[in-house]
C-alpha cells in the first residue's frame, strides 16, 4: 500500500471526507442555534414542565379513595384556590386604582 502523503488520490479522498464531515457539523450547529428550533425546544420543555406541575397539583387536590388512588377533587381546596385568586385580583385592582389617584395629584 502506498504512503498516504505521496498518493494524491488518497489525499484528495481524505480532503473530501473532511469537507463532508465539516459540512455536516456546520449544518448541525446551524440547526441547534436556529431561533425557531431553539424556541420550539423551549416550548416543548415548557409543556413537559407544565404537565408535571398539573399532575402534581392534581394529586395534591384529590382525596385518595380506599385503595389509595386519587379520587374526586376536594371542593375545599378548590374553593380556597378560588378565594386566593379573587383576593389577589381585588388587591391588584385596588392598588392600580390608588396609583392612578396618586398620579393625578
Amino acid at each position: 500500500m502506498a504512503d498516504r502523503s505521496s498518493d494524491p488520490q488518497a489525499l484528495q479522498r481524505e480532503i473530501e471526507r473532511s469537507r463532508q464531515e465539516l459540512a455536516r457539523t456546520i449544518d448541525e450547529l446551524a440547526d441547534r442555534v436556529n431561533p425557531r428550533n431553539v424556541a420550539q425546544r423551549g416550548a416543548e420543555r415548557l409543556k413537559e414542565e407544565a404537565e408535571q406541575v398539573r399532575r402534581t397539583v392534581d394529586a395534591a387536590i384529590r382525596v385518595p379513595d380506599e385503595d389509595g388512588r386519587p379520587g374526586p377533587i376536594d371542593p375545599r381546596l378548590v374553593m380556597a384556590g378560588v378565594g386566593v385568586v379573587v383576593g389577589m385580583t381585588v388587591f391588584a385592582m385596588m392598588r392600580r386604582r390608588s396609583r392612578k389617584r396618586r398620579s393625578r395629584v
